[in-house]
């Protein structure tokens, strides 16, 4: 029991000290003081930073599986709706981690720890530009998962103010006529 307080104690300090420090500025001994434990345990728990980091995000990359599951299931008439509101869910549930992915985005996509995760993205942004072929509706897509992303991380604003604000700007620039 000791060891599972122990590592659940070792994500939570992380996770603090990643978002106040950065994922780069932050290092296995800073986390094992804060934790009060020895290097030697905190690296029992996980081999390496990056192993923490990927138990950090575990969460909101099922959530993000979970959203392109659901994607799959929807016709290509509806996807976007879904895409749209599903996404704006997972970024507000899951604000410290994203502003985690963001913070090593460039390294992040090249271990292949996180293949999945591109892969996973990919298909969100499927569903974003509608499953058209047209390579401005990627784009478009895109433009709008990282605008939404950003302005999560560094709005203040509450969910509740954040989140129809969020859906309906998306709605409006991703899905002809749409004006709610």
């Amino acid at each position: 029991m000791v060891r599972i307080r122990t590592r659940d104690e070792i994500l939570r300090v992380a996770g603090e000290l990643f978002t106040r420090y950065g994922f780069k500025g932050t290092s296995l001994h800073d986390i094992a003081a804060e934790v009060g434990c020895s290097k030697a345990t905190l690296l029992y728990h996980f081999a390496h930073k990056d192993a923490i980091l990927l138990a950090l995000l575990e969460p909101a990359k099922q959530a993000l599986i979970d959203l392109v599951a659901r994607l799959a299931g929807v016709d290509d008439k509806g996807v976007q709706e879904v895409a749209i509101d599903g996404f704006v869910e997972l970024v507000l549930r899951y604000r410290r981690e994203v502003a985690l992915i963001y913070d090593v985005t460039p390294q992040f996509l090249q271990e292949p720890a996180f293949a999945a995760v591109r892969e996973l993205t990919d298909a969100l942004r499927a569903g974003f530009a509608g499953r058209s072929a047209d390579p401005a509706d990627h784009v478009a897509a895109e433009v709008l998962l990282g605008g939404i992303a950003a302005v999560v991380i560094d709005d203040k604003r509450v969910e509740a103010e954040l989140r129809p604000a969020l859906i309906a700007v998306a709605r409006r620039a991703l899905i002809p006529g749409k004006k709610d």
